[in-house]
């Protein structure tokens, strides 16, 4: 059995992670594939949970990111195409790299979209009070605006149909152009 790949599609949110990992997975070229949401992760805990915005909830995010990283892997050994779509900074790359060192096909691809347009996005669709959404989305679009050496992974989504962003991805998944390497 062929081991799968592991796609990991970020971003801060309104970039269009979620919507374009859903099509990638369903479009996979791999006869098998799962789409993973971070989120759901965190989902999963019913007592003590802290958001994973604030400082407090490191400790926690390490075992939620153990926990799926774990979950990643066995899947692609299982010969699954993983997409998974979530908040995946530069910050919380060590244990994908390590990944890496264990021969996995990691690729590492970023969605950023204009300040304006991730707001415009992302609050249109919150279900958060306002104020406080606002503010969580312009601190992680700022995270996301100085990626250092992952600048090169980045594509940008701001004038780009769903379409057009899932026919990137295809493309920058194809030529292996944003591999997570060591």
């Amino acid at each position: 059995m062929k081991q799968g790949r592991i796609i990991i599609i970020t971003g801060s949110p309104g970039t269009g992670k979620s919507t374009t990992a859903s099509i990638v997975a369903k479009e996979s070229n791999l006869s098998k594939s799962v789409h993973m949401h971070t989120d759901d992760f965190y989902q999963y805990i019913q007592k003590g949970a802290i958001p994973p915005y604030l400082p407090e909830s490191q400790e926690q995010n390490l075992v939620v990111i153990e926990a799926f990283l774990k979950a990643a892997k066995r899947f692609a050994r299982g010969g699954y195409d993983v997409i998974i779509d979530g908040v995946v900074g530069p910050w919380f790359l060590k244990p994908w790299l390590k990944v890496v060192q264990e021969n996995y096909e990691v690729h590492y691809i970023v969605l950023r979209a204009t300040k304006e347009e991730t707001m415009n996005r992302a609050i249109n669709r919150t279900k958060l009070d306002e104020d406080t959404h606002v503010e969580l989305v312009e601190q992680m679009w700022e995270q996301f605006n100085n990626l250092g050496i992952y600048e090169s992974n980045i594509i940008d989504t701001t004038n780009q149909s769903t379409e057009q962003s899932v026919q990137t991805i295809r493309d920058v998944i194809e030529k292996k152009s944003f591999l997570l390497t060591i």
